[in-house]
């Protein structure tokens, strides 16, 4: 999934990572972090983090690369633990399987 932080703005920091759904739905858990739907409530946001209450945007990666809502900010950073899944399976770009950031790679 991609992840990213809005509780500065439109761009933050942002990751892609695996995560895990409640049996529910309403709820992601990624990186020791729960993750609360908002359902729509939110400003280019779809997620509230669990006790600090940052705005996030968590969604599926795009096949084309272009995960963020807005262009620019720092680099998206791809987990290790599904680096090779994402150039190969999602981007279908096993030829970048090395690369641990996804920025200025786009179909």
């Amino acid at each position: 999934m991609f992840i990213e932080d809005k509780s500065q703005g439109l761009v933050g920091d942002a990751r892609i990572g695996r995560v895990t759904f409640s049996k529910s739905g309403r709820s992601i858990q990624y990186n020791g972090s729960t993750f609360l739907s908002i359902g729509g409530r939110g400003f280019k946001s779809n997620y509230l983090e669990e006790g600090t209450h940052k705005d996030f945007w968590i969604s599926g990666c795009r096949k084309d690369g272009a995960d963020r809502l807005y262009h620019g900010g720092p680099p998206v950073i791809i987990d290790e633990d599904v680096r090779e899944e994402y150039w190969t399976v999602i981007r279908n770009r096993p030829d970048l399987v090395s690369r641990s950031d996804a920025n200025g790679v786009l179909r």
